[in-house]
């Protein structure tokens, strides 16, 4: 299922699927941010990190103009029921890419500082490796949202915990690095921050796969036990399935 149906007003249609195609624009744009300063500190490229945290402000920008688009659509539509939800989930998910920005804001900044102090001895095939684990959370998330499909969405919360883990695991082991050898204290510390960012960014990534679950059940899967989700989900999916027999 497509994430909009069409409606008797073609205007209200044109509205909403204006809102939802920036809504895709900003959370791929977020997603690229992470990978390109990722790149930038793996390959020590300071222009490039330079060039993230300068295109920072295109996401907020971006963030901004769906803001006033959305209050622009309520206001002149004001949407009921599914259409109502949609539009919530948009403007919270607009908040969560807006902080995946400054994530990669951050792995940009760390990459500067790591050019300027030298290289760190350890940490940057997790960097790597948890980055794009990240990066492809929310690209399936983006896809669960626009094809409205909570299966695909309960995958990205499954995801999000095996980065949790791998997160624990690259920081427990970097710990142990320092703790045997001391020298390069400040250097590691810089990369556990980089990891610590790439993390955030994968619960950003699963904010936006319970939305898509509150959008499809109408149910609000925060903080909720994991079975219960997969519970919800089964339903919905169920329910679907009927409706389109």
């Amino acid at each position: 299922m497509l994430v909009t149906e069409k409606h008797l007003s073609k205007s209200f249609d044109n509205d909403l699927n204006e809102v939802i195609e920036l809504f895709i624009q900003m959370g791929r744009m977020a997603a690229e941010q992470v990978m390109i300063a990722t790149r930038a500190l793996i390959a020590a490229d300071e222009a490039t990190a330079k060039k993230v945290i300068a295109d920072d402000d295109l996401i907020n920008q971006l963030e901004i103009k769906i803001d006033e688009q959305i209050i622009l659509l309520v206001a002149k539509r004001q949407p009921a029921a599914n259409d109502l939800r949609l539009v919530m989930a948009i403007s919270k998910g607009i908040v969560d890419f807006e902080r995946v920005g400054d994530e990669a804001e951050k792995i940009a900044r760390m990459a500067c500082k790591l050019i300027e102090d030298g290289a760190s001895p350890r940490g940057y095939s997790e960097v790597q490796h948890l980055s794009n684990q990240v990066r492809l959370m929310l690209l399936e998330a983006l896809d669960a949202f626009l094809f409205m499909n909570p299966q695909q969405a309960f995958s990205v919360l499954q995801s999000d915990a095996s980065v949790n883990e791998e997160y624990q695991s690259a920081t427990r082991s970097l710990m142990t690095y320092i703790m045997e050898d001391s020298r390069h204290v400040s250097k590691v510390i810089n990369i556990l921050w980089v990891l610590r960012a790439l993390e955030r960014v994968g619960d950003h990534a699963r904010n936006i796969a319970e939305l898509v679950i509150f959008c499809t059940s109408g149910k609000d899967v925060r903080h909720t036990d994991f079975l219960r989700v997969e519970e919800i989900v089964q339903q919905t999916t169920n329910a679907s399935m009927n409706t389109n027999k």
